[in-house]
This record gives structure tokens, C-alpha cells and sequence, in this order.
């Protein structure tokens, strides 16, 4: 897994800051930023978190370059409505080097990842194998129809991989561009930092908030699973380790500081 932030909301504590005071303010929003210094737009952060006004903190946003995760990951992610997705296509894009994510747990048995092995061999090659059928033959078609060859190879490989790619598992690498804003962020790290959430977007999770945290200490300082901040919402399906959590959270964002 690489994740990367690679663009975000420039001085993004003051924008928030001079956003939330603008509500109550008779003054612009240019010169409110002029009138906060980093410390004073800090403190008013921190306020906002503690009164639970979030709404302005939607104003300052985060976009990341994640690779080597795999199509389960990407369909749980994408079931948070309030981010951005630009996701490398099965569709378009014609799979040359096959790359699969192995689950920890399967990893560490090996009858299991033998088994597991064997069964993306056969799903790459029975991709392969259908990709050149159905491409031979939509290539005749296109031919017939009186396409210059050159365009008719390229038009059947894309009408060819688009069905091939019903073999590829959930297993199957892919790469993505997500861009959240920080209410939607926290949102993100409540629900995936937690214990019970699947091992891989918990872990992607932690990774991204590994990258904000260091440029928005005050935005992300209660960021995390929900019992870093409150108590435990699973009720009778909590992990039960609410202190070594907050514990963990706590460790990891003082070696995050910078």
C-alpha cells in the first residue's frame, strides 16, 4: 500500500477559521485571514471542535494518491458519498502486469496461500486467455465493417478486456485519486480507524491520517477511531480496548508532529 496527499487546502486552519468567524462577523473573509496569525487560527479551531460547530471546516480539503490496494477496499470507500474518486478502469485500461493483495491471514498459513496463489494464476490466465479469443474475433468484426486495421486492433482489444475483466477477483491491485474535505475526513478515520473495521481500509485509514495530521494538527487533533474522542458506539461489538486505543492514537500523533 502507498498513499500519498498530494494537493491540499492551502493554510487550511486559517481558511477555516476566517470561514467560521465570517458567520458572525461584519468584516470579509480576506481581511479576517490578514487579522490571523497561525496560533490565533489554531486556537479558533480548536474552539470549533470543542463547541461541535464542523461545518466550516468543510472548507479545507485533502486529496491523496493511493496505490496497491485492492477492488474490495475500493468498493468500501466508495461508500463514503462526500469524497471524490478517480479510479484506474478495468475497463480501459488492459491488464499487462497482474499485481494482487495477499490478506495477512492467508498470507500466514501456507496451505492457504498456496491455495490462493494458484487461484489469481488461474484468474490472470483465464483473463489472458478470454482477452485473446473475444479480441481475434471482435477484430474480424471490425474488419468487415471496413476499419483500417490499426484501428481495428484497438477498438477490439477495448471491446474485448471490457468483458475479460468479469474473471479478475476482488484481489486485483488498482490505484486511485480521492480527494475528502476534513468534516468528511474525520468521519472517515471514526468509522475506519476502529478495530472492527477490515484490516485493509483500517490500515489505509491510518495512513492517510499520517499524512494530514502533520499539516493540521488542530484540525486532526481528536482524529481517529470514535472512542479517541467519546466512548465506544459499537456497544456489545466493541473490541473492548477503548484504553489501549487511545493509548495508540496518542503515540502515533506525537511521532507524527512535526
Amino acid at each position: 500500500m502507498n498513499v500519498k496527499l498530494i494537493a491540499h487546502t492551502v493554510m487550511p486552519e486559517k481558511v477555516v477559521a476566517a470561514a467560521a468567524k465570517l458567520c458572525y462577523s461584519d468584516t470579509g473573509a480576506m481581511e479576517l485571514m490578514d487579522g490571523l496569525t497561525d496560533e490565533k487560527a489554531e486556537s479558533f479551531v480548536e474552539m470549533l471542535s470543542t463547541i461541535g460547530h464542523e461545518s466550516p471546516i468543510e472548507h479545507a480539503s485533502f486529496t491523496f494518491a493511493i496505490e496497491g490496494v485492492s477492488r474490495s477496499l475500493l468498493a468500501q470507500i466508495t461508500r463514503h458519498r462526500l469524497a471524490s474518486f478517480s479510479v484506474q478502469s478495468q475497463r480501459y485500461v488492459k491488464l499487462t502486469h497482474f499485481e494482487y493483495i495477499t490478506p495477512p491471514e492467508i498470507e500466514a498459513d501456507a496451505e492457504a496461500l498456496k491455495l490462493y496463489q494458484q487461484t489469481m494464476h488461474n484468474c490472470v490466465e483465464a483473463y489472458r486467455k478470454l482477452t485473446e479469443i473475444l479480441e481475434a474475433r471482435h477484430y474480424q468484426e471490425f474488419l468487415n465493417q471496413g476499419c483500417p486495421e490499426k484501428e481495428a486492433r484497438r477498438k477490439a482489444e477495448k471491446k474485448a478486456i471490457e468483458d475479460a475483466r468479469f474473471v479478475l477477483p476482488n484481489a486485483s491491485e488498482t490505484k486511485m485519486v480521492v480527494t475528502m474535505n476534513a468534516r468528511e475526513l474525520l468521519h472517515f478515520f471514526k468509522l475506519r480507524c476502529c478495530n472492527r473495521a477490515q484490516w485493509e481500509i483500517r490500515a489505509l485509514a491510518k495512513a492517510m491520517l499520517k499524512e494530514v495530521y502533520p499539516i493540521s494538527p488542530a484540525l486532526f487533533a481528536k482524529a481517529g477511531p470514535s472512542c479517541c474522542s467519546g466512548g465506544c458506539p459499537e456497544g456489545k461489538m466493541s473490541c473492548g480496548n477503548i484504553s489501549q486505543v487511545r493509548e495508540e492514537y496518542n503515540m502515533l500523533k506525537s511521532g507524527w508532529e512535526v
